[in-house]
Order: structure tokens, then C-alpha cells, then sequence
């Protein structure tokens, strides 16, 4: 493992995963070359309690969902245990008990997403993958166990796929308490377990589902994305094929607040830790799946004037931009730097939380994730 003070943008893309590196100001760029050529990437994330690693969710069309580690922040990378391969150590219930009983293996279609444990589980990962399951490992990859809390859910017979498929796309573990977990998976909607897994609740209430009979159901939205604020961690803020919600009770119930926004559908969602009360969205037309008012554009949620903010002019990037799911990031940085790559491959950047905004010079293929693996000091203000 390996550790330096630069900060770098991790985008995986729809051709493979690309490293940026940046200046001291986050106003200059340097992409380095693709890893995983041709190949999709989903997510592509570093691991802040082992500085230099990073992990690369590859979904080959020829082999399949591979799960790939570098140790030196993408110079060199090496195939690591997927979940499909790794000997599994968690029986569900259904099974027999007994210990000469062949453990599961489950068929996946997809990785989706990889969430490092807190920092006092230096070993552990989660990984979320399609259909709707959900993975745990203690030695950082080698092998990985299934938590069956909800890959055996009760209620998974009733769980039907979003558009994108049955993907398990969020992963939050609770800063305070590393026994409170939450996932969110399209189209079923956020779940929480606070016995690390063992048993999972839903917390939709309030969720509008629009394209069911029952518009409050239990369960039965498509979340696509959910970002925990950084100063509380009982506060959320979630991306919904409904629309726009924030959480003050740890998803117990759920507040639309975008409804001032007109159409507030979108994919994505982020908050900052240096600008507590902030989420960032992307607001996206319900039919097109592009910018709806003819630019680029980022809107600003603040939770303490309960009031939205458009944070690029009009005439700054015109066009039609789509946007997926892990395709917003922010650093830890202050002011916060906000990153957004979207489908036709542009990266844009603020690295003053909204002020000012550039685009990377580099044409990527259609960007499916950003992540930033942030510096280990501050930098200067930009």
C-alpha cells in the first residue's frame, strides 16, 4: 500500500476505468491511462483506510462480473475473490444446517457497488450486486460471505427489477455504530438492519412510486440513489424515480423537496463533509433521461434554509447531459470540489463547491461512476 497527498478522480466508464489526476488547486488534469479496456465498469472506488487501494467493479461481456484491486492507485491492477468464485461461509435458514451441506453460490448478473467498512474494520468490504444481493468480506476481497438478512428476505419473491435491473446500488454503513447498515436496490427501495446485517426493515415511508396502483407502498420504489450527510449521520438525502426526498430520522420517514424544482427526477445524489446540510443533485427530464432545461446544470439543496440553488448560468455548458447513478462525487476538501460525469463522457468540476465550473479536456467513453480518492491534507483554496 502506498499513500501520497495528490487527489485523483476514479471514473469507470462504459469502455474502462480511468485515473485523473490532479493539481494542487483541482484546476488542472492529468488522465491516465485505461485499465479494463472495453470492458464496463460500474464503480471504481478508493479504500481511505489503505491509502493507494482501489477497487474496480468490471461486468465483462465475455467473463462475466470480475472484481479487480490495485495497490497503487490504479498503476498496477490484480484480479481478486468475486463472490460468484469465493467459497461461501453463511447458510441461509432454508438450508439444512448441516456443516456437509454445499454452501450457496449465487448467479449474478451484475457488480454494482463497493462500500469499504468503517475504520475500525480495516478489513471489511460490502458489495452490492444484481440480483438484489448483497455481499460481506472480513480480509479485504479474498472471500466473501452472502448476508442472507437480505439475500433470503421474506419478502424478495415480491421484488421486481428497475429499468437498469435487480441491482442492489447503495451501501451506507452508520459512522457511529458499524452494527447499523442501510441498502437501497431498484425497484424495491432503502432498507435498514441494525444487528449488522442480520435483519433488514424498510424505510420508504413517504417514497412516492407513481407507476404503482398503491402510490405510498411499503416497498416497491425504485430508489436510485441515497448520500448520508457527513455532520449527521441521521440525515439523508435520496434520488428517487419519484422524485427528490430528505430524511432527518435515519429513513425512518421520508420529505419530498423537490417538488419545487419542477420535474425532480434523476439518478443521483451527494453530500460533502465539508459543507454539512448540502446535497447536490441532477436534475434530469422523466422521459428523455437528459438535462431538461437545455444545459448542464447542478442544484443545490440546503437543508437549513430548506431552500434550492442553481449553480451554473444557462449559457455555461449548453447541451442535453445524462447522468447515472455513481455519476456525481464530491471531496473532502474546503470548499468542497463537486464532480459529475455524465453518459456521453464529459467530467465536469467545481473545486469551490459550485462557484466556478470546468471540464476536464479529455473525451471519456459514456462515465458510469466517479469517486474521488481524496488527499490526506488540505489543499490550498482554489
Amino acid at each position: 500500500m502506498v499513500g501520497d497527498n495528490k487527489l485523483r478522480i476514479l471514473v469507470g466508464t462504459r469502455k474502462g476505468t480511468y485515473i485523473v489526476e490532479g493539481d494542487a488547486r483541482r484546476t488542472r488534469w492529468k488522465v491516465g491511462p485505461a485499465a479494463h479496456e472495453g470492458n464496463e465498469v460500474y464503480h471504481v472506488v478508493a479504500d481511505p483506510r489503505h491509502p493507494g487501494d482501489v477497487y474496480a467493479l468490471i461486468n465483462s461481456w465475455l467473463y462475466g462480473p470480475v472484481l479487480y484491486r490495485s495497490r497503487d492507485y490504479g498503476k498496477k491492477w490484480s484480479e481478486i475473490g468475486t463472490p460468484l468464485m469465493a467459497s461461501t461461509k453463511t447458510r441461509p435458514p432454508k438450508f439444512d444446517g448441516n456443516p456437509d451441506t454445499p454452501a450457496p453460490v449465487y448467479p449474478i448478473a451484475n457488480l454494482w457497488h463497493l462500500e469499504p467498512g468503517p475504520p475500525a474494520e480495516p478489513q471489511t468490504l460490502y458489495l452490492g450486486a444484481d440480483p438484489h444481493l448483497l455481499f460481506r468480506s472480513t480480509d479485504l476481497g479474498a472471500s466473501w460471505e452472502p448476508i442472507p438478512g437480505i439475500n433470503e428476505h421474506p419478502a424478495r419473491k415480491n421484488w421486481g427489477p428497475g429499468a437498469g435491473g435487480a441491482c442492489l446500488h447503495t451501501i451506507l454503513v452508520d459512522p457511529r455504530d458499524s452494527r447499523r447498515l442501510y441498502v437501497g436496490m431498484s425497484a424495491v427501495g432503502t432498507f435498514r438492519s441494525e444487528d449488522a446485517g442480520a435483519t433488514w426493515a424498510p424505510t420508504n415511508k413517504g417514497v412516492e412510486a407513481p407507476f404503482l396502483p398503491n402510490k405510498f407502498p411499503e416497498t416497491g420504489q425504485c430508489v436510485h440513489d441515497v448520500a448520508i450527510d457527513a455532520a449527521d449521520p441521521d440525515t439523508f438525502y435520496r434520488q428517487d424515480h419519484g422524485g427528490m426526498y430528505v430524511s432527518h430520522d435515519r429513513m425512518d420517514k421520508w420529505v419530498r423537496i423537490g417538488k419545487p424544482l419542477g420535474d425532480d427526477f434523476g439518478f443521483t445524489v451527494a453530500s460533502p463533509r465539508a459543507a454539512p446540510g448540502r446535497a447536490y443533485f441532477i436534475r434530469l427530464d422523466g422521459q428523455a433521461r437528459v438535462t431538461g432545461e437545455g444545459h448542464f446544470q447542478v442544484h443545490e439543496w440546503n437543508d437549513t434554509t430548506r431552500k434550492w440553488r442553481k449553480l451554473l448560468s444557462p449559457t455555461a455548458f449548453p447541451g442535453h447531459f445524462g447522468v447515472q447513478r455513481e455519476g456525481i462525487a464530491t471531496d473532502d476538501l474546503d470548499p468542497p470540489g463537486i464532480y459529475v460525469g455524465t453518459t456521453t463522457g464529459q467530467l465536469f468540476v467545481s473545486p469551490n463547491a459550485g462557484k466556478t465550473w470546468h471540464l476536464v479536456p479529455f473525451q471519456f467513453p459514456g462515465i458510469h461512476s466517479v469517486s474521488i480518492s481524496n488527499p490526506t491534507k488540505k489543499s490550498p483554496r482554489a
